[in-house]
């Protein structure tokens, strides 16, 4: 089974940093989806989808990986630039946009 090892980002609705610590373990879905004739509704007989394991560190996921014998890619987390900025340097004459 092939698996992908990330850190998530953070909630574009919220400010808040929760859970964004964490590394995510989730299979990479390689099958194929069918619509269901009756509701319209997309989805697969694969369960592996829904199952999403979280860790405290890489390390400890790449461990769980190589433990259970799972092909895994480690995608690094990439990290905002933050620009420190006051409200005051949006009404500088000097500043060039």
């Amino acid at each position: 089974m092939d698996v992908r090892i990330y850190q998530p980002g953070n909630s574009p609705s919220q400010s808040g940093s929760a859970r964004s610590q964490d590394w995510v373990l989730e299979p990479r879905y390689l099958g194929r989806k069918v619509i269901d004739p009756l509701m319209g509704w997309t989805g697969s007989r694969d369960t592996s989808q829904q199952v999403c394991l979280r860790f405290s560190s890489r390390e400890s996921a790449v461990a769980y990986a190589n433990r259970y014998h799972l092909n895994y890619v480690v995608e690094e987390p990439h990290k905002p630039r933050i620009l420190a900025k006051s409200y005051a340097d949006n009404f500088r004459y000097d500043s060039v946009l």
